[in-house]
C-alpha cells in the first residue's frame, strides 16, 4: 500500500465542467515516465436507451460531488499501483454524440491500468453524485441517479 502523500501526487486532474471535454489534456495529464501502461475511458451520450430514442442530455452535480470524485480517486490510487490519474465529468446539456465522461490511468503495466480505470469508472458512475436528465424524442423525459 502506498503512501497518502503518493497517492495525492497520482492525482493529477480531477473535475466537473460545464464545457466540452478533452481527451487530449486527460490522457496528457496522466503521462508519466514510471508508466508502461494507459487506459482511457470515453464516456459520450448515445441516441438511445432501452429501444427510445434520446435527443439530449443534462447532467446535474450534487455540490459534495468533486469531493466524492476526489475519494474515488484516491481509493483507486491506494488499490493500484497508479502512477497517474484523471477524471473529468460534464455538468449541464449535452448533445448526442458528446462527451460525457473521461477518465484515464496510468500505470506500470497494462493490466494494472485496465483494472484501475474500470475501478476509476464503476465507482464514479455508483458513488459520485451526478444525476442524469434524459430528453426523448417523443417528448418526454427521465431523471436518471448515477448514483446507487
Amino acid at each position: 500500500m502506498c503512501g497518502m502523500a503518493q497517492v495525492q501526487n497520482a492525482i493529477r486532474l480531477l473535475a466537473l465542467r460545464d464545457g466540452a471535454l478533452s481527451v487530449d489534456e486527460v490522457r496528457e495529464a496522466v503521462a508519466d515516465p514510471a508508466a508502461g501502461g494507459i487506459a482511457v475511458f470515453i464516456g459520450t451520450v448515445r441516441d438511445d436507451d432501452e429501444g427510445r430514442a434520446v435527443t439530449a442530455l443534462e447532467y446535474s452535480a450534487h455540490p459534495s460531488a468533486e469531493a466524492e470524485l476526489r475519494r474515488v480517486a484516491e481509493r483507486v490510487a491506494v488499490k493500484h499501483p497508479v502512477t497517474a490519474l484523471a477524471a473529468v465529468h460534464r455538468t449541464g446539456r449535452l448533445e448526442i454524440g458528446e462527451l460525457a465522461v473521461v477518465v484515464a490511468v496510468a500505470c506500470p503495466h497494462r493490466g494494472e491500468a485496465f483494472d484501475a480505470c474500470r475501478m476509476l469508472i464503476d465507482d464514479l458512475k455508483h458513488e459520485v453524485p451526478i444525476w442524469k436528465h434524459q430528453l426523448f424524442a417523443d417528448g418526454t423525459e427521465e431523471w436518471v441517479g448515477a448514483c446507487g
